[in-house]
């Protein structure tokens, strides 16, 4: 028995083809090259039909195929809005799936920082957690929140939509694009505040300064922090400032066994986890602060794609118990 898991990111999709353990089977990845709208459908399509070519090759049967997108999805519809996909904005993932594999092939669609916490939960840093937070930070931010093993999903299957938390005062209408903690402490957001420090300093001439301002970005800030630039180290204490605020509000809300980070910007920032958790300390509950553990992800950038192929198994072992 096999699975399809799928991560569709801004730039790039991936996938493989999974055993009922968890294994890779096969895994591959192709470009988005700019494509919009249906371009990206069919895309996804040939890909689909590539894998399963694959698990042909194999002598595997593919029962489940599981996609995440970076944006929301909608859980009764299968229809996702995807910002970084221009036509995005109600477009039929599922359908485009069912199209090119056979009826009884189940497929399920969810949002990357769904996945995340499934995969962690299954395979990484997370297993064997009833509660368990993964905030994931790369160009922008989100949350996958497990409470009591059932995923969070809303009203309108948008919780978990915190880069749009108000972490500071008062409200700037550069915020509106992203909200108020993504332009901090995002990957993008942690490019944009160096940006804005050098910008507002004009005898600055560390390392940064090599770099047209308006091309700076996260990398190079990291960079230029390791060997001790003064823009690069105030805007990474604006980054943790702001992380730590909001694993205090995650741990006061959720009271979590454990906050999982993960994405591209953890990464280089995982060296600041315990500077994070003593930033966390000022605000948070104080009793729960002391039980949660933070803890960098143990799947890396293969956490979205585990819990795509995850939601795929769930959804075949859901449909042979029912």
């Amino acid at each position: 028995m096999a699975v399809i898991g799928l991560d569709l990111g801004g730039t790039k999709l991936s996938g493989g083809l999974f055993s009922e353990n968890g294994e890779f089977l096969f895994k591959d990845s192709c470009k988005l090259e700019k494509r919009t709208g249906d371009e990206v459908g069919l895309l996804i399509q040939n890909f689909v039909k590539q894998l399963l070519n694959e698990a042909n090759n194999l002598k595997i049967t593919v029962y489940a195929v599981g996609i995440c997108i970076p944006g929301i999805s909608y859980h009764e519809t299968g229809c996702v809005w995807a910002p970084n996909i221009e036509g995005w904005d109600n477009y039929p993932v599922r359908e485009k799936i069912r199209e090119v594999v056979n009826k009884d092939v189940k497929v399920i669609v969810d949002s990357d920082r769904a996945c995340a916490i499934f995969g962690e939960s299954w395979l990484g840093a997370a297993k064997g957690c009833e509660n368990a937070i993964f905030l994931a930070v790369g160009t922008g931010i989100g949350a996958g929140i497990i409470v009591n093993n059932q995923l969070v999903r809303g009203a309108h299957d948008i919780a978990g939509a915190i880069g749009w938390w108000a972490l500071d005062t008062p409200f700037h209408s550069k915020f509106a694009p992203c909200g108020c903690f993504e332009y901090h402490a995002s990957g993008e957001g942690i490019a944009k505040v160096a940006r804005e420090i050098i910008a507002d300093d004009k005898t600055y001439n560390g390392i940064l300064s090599a770099k047209a301002i308006d091309e700076i970005t996260a990398h190079d800030v990291f960079h230029a922090y390791s060997i001790g630039d003064d823009v690069a180290k105030r805007t990474l204490r604006t980054a943790i400032t702001f992380w730590g605020m909001a694993v205090a509000n995650l741990v006061s809300i959720f009271d979590p066994e454990k906050i999982i980070f993960g994405g591209g910007v953890f990464g280089p920032a995982a060296q600041f986890i315990d500077d994070i958790y003593e930033e966390a300390k000022k605000h948070a509950q104080p009793i729960s602060i002391k039980k949660v553990k933070l803890e960098i992800s143990k799947l890396g950038s293969e956490a979205v794609l585990t819990g795509a192929g995850y939601m795929a198994l769930k959804a075949i072992y859901h449909r042979l118990n029912n």
